[in-house]
């Protein structure tokens, strides 16, 4: 004999819900900050494996207008090249404001790659 259901849901179902929508709405914001940061170091990455021959104003340069185009803080353009002997390195420093039901948070990074050419 099969008895109808009573259609009833259980609290631990619920509750299991809430936690993972409430790890989704406060790690979204912050996981896409990290992302974009690795993101930029990868392009730090790139740009001194390719183009380190190039002068530091054209690194600088190419750099400013990557951080813009992951929609990084104005600051993150700002980089220092480093050259000694053979050894390049670039550094950038900005914070990302993080909003989390009204609550604001900056996170500081600091970005940086070197290279041997």
């Amino acid at each position: 004999m099969v008895r109808p259901r009573s259609g009833a849901t259980k609290l631990g179902c619920l509750l299991y819900l809430l936690v993972v929508s409430a790890i989704l709405y406060f790690g979204i914001p912050v996981g896409e900050t990290y992302f974009r940061y690795q993101e930029y170091k990868d392009a730090m990455r790139q740009e001194l494996r390719f183009r380190s021959n190039l002068p530091n104003d054209k690194i600088r340069l190419h750099l400013k207008v990557m951080a813009d185009s992951l929609g990084l803080p104005e600051e993150a353009g700002d980089v220092t090249v480093h050259r000694q002997g053979n050894e390049i390195s670039v550094e950038s420093e900005y914070d990302e404001p993080i909003n989390i039901l009204g609550y604001k948070k900056q996170i500081h990074f600091v970005p940086r790659a070197v290279d041997t050419y």
